[in-house]
């Protein structure tokens, strides 16, 4: 007994291709689907609870003397993908040196150091980057103090980048460092009889929280 071959209308050239093309196309929505998505750059928001910002200079060549600001903030954007960072902006409040020493804080805020009245802030905005490796570069911005803007340059440490372990925030953690002379701002007072040191060593340390 001869048996009918089934018809397998379908399966013509152009139902192939046709088949084919669908497959194609479910295939790569799957691929689509499974591969992560890229990280975007993305911004980040200095957490003042957690920005230290702390300065040195040598008094009469004794000792080096130390003090911070209480207070600042600063934003920036940073891409996880390719570690670029971009966007630093850092203000810091004048008003709020402290040295541990109630007169001696009164003279850095005065004329003859940071002149807080009149200038209560300093501001840092960077203009360029440097990678030097995975975890660390330069950056070069114009720091604005005293009514003067110089370019300065911050040797930078990503220490950490993650979920942060309370509160359900990402997190960065960053590390950086530079020199200056005070007197390129207009702060002399000193420096001739060297009672204190032009150089002043900075230190910034701080978290920040992805926006």
């Amino acid at each position: 007994m001869a048996y009918a071959r089934p018809r397998l209308s379908w399966l013509t050239t152009a139902g192939l291709t046709t088949a084919l093309r669908r497959l194609g196309a479910g295939a790569l929505l799957l691929c689509l689907a499974l591969t992560p998505a890229s990280a975007e750059p993305r911004t980040f928001v200095i957490d003042p609870e957690h920005f230290s910002i702390v300065f040195n200079a040598k008094h009469i060549g004794y000792e080096r003397l130390w003090g911070m600001f209480l207070k600042g903030e600063g934003q920036f954007v940073y891409d996880e993908d390719t570690r670029a960072l971009s966007d630093l902006r850092v203000t810091i409040d004048t008003t709020s040196v402290f040295s541990n020493h109630t007169q001696r804080d009164q003279h850095l805020r005065s004329a003859d150091f940071l002149d807080a009245k009149q200038f209560p802030l300093m501001t840092f905005v960077m203009t360029d980057a440097t990678p030097v490796s995975d975890r660390t570069g330069t950056v070069t911005g114009d720091l604005t103090l005293r009514g003067v803007t110089r370019p300065v340059t911050l040797d930078v440490t990503l220490n950490k980048i993650g979920p942060y372990p309370f509160g359900g925030t990402y997190v960065v953690g960053i590390s950086a460092r530079t020199r200056l002379k005070r007197s390129d701002f207009g702060m002399v007072y000193a420096v001739e009889n060297q009672l204190v040191g032009d150089m002043v060593e900075i230190y910034l340390d701080l978290e920040a929280i992805r926006q």
